[in-house]
């Protein structure tokens, strides 16, 4: 699979969403930020990328943490001009710490302004290429893809990844809304026919059918057994928070787990747990997957 030179994307490891640098000769374009607490190695990597040419532009495919936590970073060094999805502008106004799924989930990011919004159907000239915003609610309702008709390029954000797509958090917006707004935009990116997606997570991909197919298999298993979507978003708040702190005493995790809004609150509506056993399900889980180990009383991440 092959991209133009001046279509740049730096793969990152989680906490943070990919960065991806679209060149021109007037200045650059950056499609998402990463998480606050990489803004050191973001700023770095952006300014080897950019080898001194200019930063003109920075847009989000959506506001979350790990996707909009280094705006403010970037605008205050580069003085760049800032977009958004116009239905995230609401919830940045007024930075509501729930919709941005930040305290709920014990995630931060710095407060940050911008410029302009865009919305569904609007061209955009990013770099060398017109792209196509597209609508992608289902992982946030209020995210947007851009499509490049040329390139047949997606820059997907969460909407779709070569394994999946991002979380779908039943409680927010009501789990039949989030899932069938997620059929919707999987149902629209297999209409565009891209040939290459550019995935918020991950490297970039060809595949596109296959990707579609494994995503429709998972939301499928969702939408017959809404527990097992509410057990999947639990693990991936958990698992982002240790990525974070890489550690925590195991003595703490029921405490965690009933103080973090977003924990108990999927708890307590589709799970059903003590916190006491919902904390060992949950590490025991996560151990078993590789994406944390145990030892002399703590909790250590280990894995994406």
């Amino acid at each position: 699979m092959k991209l133009p030179p001046s279509v740049q994307v730096i793969e990152r490891g989680w906490l943070s969403a990919n960065n991806i640098l679209l060149h021109a000769q007037d200045g650059a374009t950056l499609v998402d930020s990463g998480y606050g607490s990489h803004v050191p190695q973001t700023l770095a990597l952006i300014e080897h990328a950019l080898q001194g040419k200019e930063l003109a532009r920075l847009v989000n495919t959506h506001c979350h943490s790990d996707h909009m936590g280094g705006n403010a970073a970037i605008r205050k060094k580069y003085g760049c001009r800032t977009s958004i999805p116009e239905g995230e502008a609401p919830l940045i106004d007024r930075w509501d710490e729930q919709a941005l799924i930040l305290a709920i989930a014990d995630q931060r990011a710095e407060r940050f302004r911008y410029d302009d919004t865009f919305g569904d159907g609007a061209a955009l000239r990013m770099g060398e290429f017109d792209w196509q915003v597209t609508a992608a609610p289902g992982h946030d309702t209020h995210a947007v893809m851009f499509y490049s008709p040329e390139l047949g390029a997606l820059i997907s954000g969460d909407a779709l990844w070569e394994n999946g797509f991002g979380a779908v958090f039943p409680q927010l917006f009501g789990h039949d809304t989030a899932l069938r707004e997620t059929r919707q935009t999987l149902e629209g990116i297999a209409g565009l026919g891209a040939k290459t997606v550019i995935p918020g997570h991950g490297r970039p991909f060809a595949n596109v059918d296959s990707a579609l197919e494994r995503a429709f298999w998972r939301l499928e298993s969702y939408e017959g057994d809404i527990t097992r979507l509410a057990r999947h978003c639990v693990k991936v708040a958990l698992s982002f928070a240790l990525l974070e702190k890489r550690s925590m005493p195991l003595a703490d995790l029921p405490g965690y787990v009933g103080r973090v809004p977003i924990l108990s609150d999927i708890n307590r509506r589709y799970l059903g747990m003590t916190d006491v056993d919902f904390a060992e399900w949950l590490a025991g889980d996560l151990e078993r997957a590789g994406a944390l180990r145990r030892e002399n009383g703590m909790l250590y991440a280990s894995g994406s």
